[in-house]
């Protein structure tokens, strides 16, 4: 399996990312400002790609599940959803350039949306909250054309009853860019099921960020985004909820890196001569 020392030197064909592996998940090196720009520009491509903004939980996920691993790697842009991701890529002498989290650029890319006249579709949410999400983001900006919303039933393994609806909305309305907030790993399986067929230049799963919007959650103060410290925030509103994933599946993440920091010290000794 690659570590991250291995850097992957494929071209993206943008003139600024180079992709590198954090442990077992690739990630794009780039920053917020430069995902945003690229992300518009592909909503004018015909070919059809996807987004993905992998975090701690994603990255512990793919060490254990070969498939999920696949989903990123085919990815056109994987973006790094948390400072302890970027924390981690320096000190593996790997640096990122920037947390871009999902949360974040589903605002952003909004209101570039408006700028350039590009068609966006939120899937995803509870009942009526892509809805909501859709109002307060055109009374930001009246111009902002969002030409459909769904909230899809979905079941773990990423399908959806739903998908044949789905389908047909996506076809009447013809969006440029598709936010997906279905949570992990389901808005991951489903996007890379059905990104093809649907058509959408660009597809970006983005989590929580209509609930954000909409006003069903409070998202972490900016001090604690900026420290690391939204899983603690989370864990703290949700602690039977949140407790397994941050403190059993997402735990060993420091170890990991810990073990590789450790291979990079080695790496760099210089060897005695015979």
């Amino acid at each position: 399996m690659k570590q991250i020392q291995e850097e992957q030197e494929t071209a993206r064909g943008d003139g600024f990312s180079r992709r590198m592996n954090l442990l077992w998940m690739p990630v794009d090196n780039v920053s917020f400002v430069e995902a945003a720009a690229r992300i518009i520009k592909m909503c004018w491509s015909p070919e059809p790609v996807y987004v993905v903004t992998p975090n701690v939980d994603h990255i512990m996920r793919a060490r254990r599940d070969p498939s999920f691993r696949r989903i990123y790697r085919d990815a056109e842009l994987s973006l790094a959803d948390g400072m302890p991701v970027v924390w981690a890529s320096h000190l593996l002498g790997r640096p990122l350039k920037a947390k871009v989290s999902g949360s974040d650029l589903f605002v952003d890319l909004c209101r570039r949306a408006a700028k350039e006249g590009v068609r966006v579709f939120l899937l995803g949410g509870a009942p009526g909250v892509a809805d909501r999400a859709a109002e307060v983001l055109t009374v930001r900006h009246p111009e902002l054309k969002v030409v459909g919303t769904m909230s899809p039933r979905m079941a773990a393994a990423g399908s959806s009853p739903d998908d044949a609806a789905i389908s047909a909305a996506v076809s009447a309305s013809r969006p440029h860019l598709m936010f997906v907030a279905l949570g992990s790993p389901k808005q991951e399986l489903w996007m890379a099921t059905h990104y093809r067929e649907l058509g959408v230049p660009v597809t970006i799963g983005v989590g929580a960020a209509f609930d954000f919007v909409a006003g069903v959650q409070r998202r972490a103060p900016a001090w604690m985004q900026q420290n690391g410290l939204e899983w603690f925030w989370r864990l703290a509103r949700e602690p039977r909820r949140m407790w397994k994933r941050y403190l059993v599946h997402d735990a060993p993440f420091a170890w990991h890196v810990a073990g590789e920091w450790l291979k990079v010290r080695r790496a760099q000794r210089p060897r005695r001569a015979a």
